[in-house]
């Protein structure tokens, strides 16, 4: 995988989260996937439709704590966020060869003053098993530690999605534990498996 070089130094570089600015990573160019056909970029408004349409279908719903109910509820991502927020997250979207959106990958739950963050992706079931999800987490979590500065990254899996699991697990997370009842998707408590990645 090429990463273009940056002069950016994220952990020392301070900033002033209370304002609405672009997320604090919009300065460093994005990692490549190293897979000719695909290619991380921002997302765009033009991108959601395509989006909403594959995280509705069941097979992708199963395994996750969306809730949507239009496109328009993906707005927060084409939108400059407060990052004074807790809730403030980043996902860029992983295009084919004709630049469509076909998957989302990102942080959130990020503590700048921890140097953590907690990686998410989702991809659209006609590209399942071609080995896209595992590129883009692989070299999202390199650059989040060699870029970044992050010393841990993360990711929280619902306990039924063993696909998601072992993406991590081919990217070398390692398992720390299951966390019962640790989310509430559509009314349902649910347990997730908790994974990490710590820079050595």
């Amino acid at each position: 995988m090429s990463y273009q070089p940056s002069n950016f130094n994220y952990t020392h570089q301070p900033y002033n989260l209370g304002k609405k600015t672009p997320h604090p990573f919009s300065a460093i160019a994005l990692p490549s996937l190293g897979l000719n056909q695909y290619q991380l970029r921002p997302i765009l408004a033009r991108d959601l439709a395509a989006w909403y349409s594959y995280l509705i279908e069941p097979k992708v719903m199963e395994h996750s704590s969306w809730v949507l109910k239009s496109p328009q509820d993906l707005q927060q991502f084409i939108q400059v966020q407060d990052w004074s927020e807790a809730q403030a997250q980043v996902k860029f979207a992983i295009t084919n060869d004709q630049d469509q959106l076909i998957g989302s990958i990102g942080f959130h739950t990020i503590s700048i003053s921890n140097l953590s963050v907690e990686i998410a992706y989702d991809l659209s079931p006609a590209y399942w098993g071609k080995g896209i999800v595992s590129a883009a987490c692989r070299s999202l979590t390199k650059w989040a530690h060699q870029e970044l500065g992050f010393v841990r990254v993360q990711a929280c899996v619902v306990d039924s999605n063993l696909r998601s699991r072992q993406v991590l697990e081919r990217c070398d997370f390692q398992l720390e534990g299951l966390l019962k009842s640790y989310k509430q998707i559509r009314n349902q408590s649910r347990d997730y498996w908790i994974l990490s990645h710590i820079q050595s």
